[in-house]
């Protein structure tokens, strides 16, 4: 990757999302550029390829779900009733309202997201849904706006790709975890060396989940580097087949897979 200052990086990515959350260009799954993309016909059955139920889809506010994610970090947090949930890069709040579902009136969930448009959407979704048990707050997940040691769980949905900075946003979910606290991540890792024209490209396919994805090696050792253990990191080879669909013709599926990424904060 050609040298480029991180914070260009993320005014990238934050221009990038902004668009999407005011429907000025198409959501997509991720980075999906094909132009025969319909929005309202395929974002449920881009939903469903990831792992979500028609349950799940039915459940959540309208405009909740913008087809963004590369799997189901709710299939593998196992929450539980009164736990606190802490989503990194919560977009228009989708993984956030099924996590609430899940924990109940006794429990919480706490959205981030540094897209000022994404935060005010999920905002609306909330009070439309009238869910008082979702918070979504403006910030960055490298400096999160959450206190030490109160959540019971993270997840995130192919987000951490998007940060220039990775270590230090799994540093910060260290801090923010209670003892015993858990990361329950969906997310793209490379399983090949990217080729030079897509790991350069620092704006389009940085921002559509490409060129920013590390390797599992990688993410194991930002994982162990932050103090978590028990790290698990599955990739799921039939993910191949809803990638092939993000850059078509340039046979992406054979660098990036979405995985399951799992930790234990001790």
């Amino acid at each position: 990757m050609t040298h480029t200052n991180p914070n260009e990086i993320r005014n990238y990515v934050r221009e990038r999302y902004e668009e999407i959350a005011l429907q000025t260009v198409e959501p997509t799954s991720c980075c999906q550029t094909n132009s025969s993309y319909d929005p309202i016909k395929d974002v449920t059955s881009v939903s469903a390829k990831l792992g979500y139920s028609a349950e799940e889809l039915q459940a959540v506010p309208e405009g909740a779900n913008l087809g963004l994610g590369c799997g189901n970090p709710q299939a593998i947090a196992s929450l539980q009733p009164g736990e606190t949930v802490l989503d990194l890069g919560s977009g228009a709040g989708f993984d956030c309202f099924l996590a609430a579902r899940q924990v109940g009136t006794k429990g919480k969930v706490v959205g981030v997201d540094m897209t000022p448009a994404m935060i005010t959407k999920a905002r609306s979704n909330a009070e439309k849904a009238q869910n008082t048990i979702v918070d979504f707050r403006l910030g960055e997940i490298e400096h999160l706006p959450v206190a030490n040691e109160t959540a019971d769980v993270i997840i995130s949905n192919c987000v951490i790709n998007l940060s220039p900075a990775k270590s230090q946003v799994f540093h910060e979910a260290y801090r923010v975890l209670r003892s015993g606290g858990r990361l329950a991540i969906s997310d793209i890792v490379t399983t090949a060396e990217l080729p030079p024209a897509i790991k350069n490209d620092l704006k389009e396919l940085y921002s559509g989940c490409i060129s920013g994805a590390s390797s599992m090696q990688e993410l194991t050792l930002m994982l162990e580097q932050s103090g978590f253990t028990q790290i698990r990191i599955d990739p799921k080879e039939e993910s191949r087949e809803f990638l092939k669909d993000w850059l078509p013709e340039a046979n992406i599926e054979d660098y990036i897979v979405s995985a399951v990424i799992q930790a234990v904060k001790p």
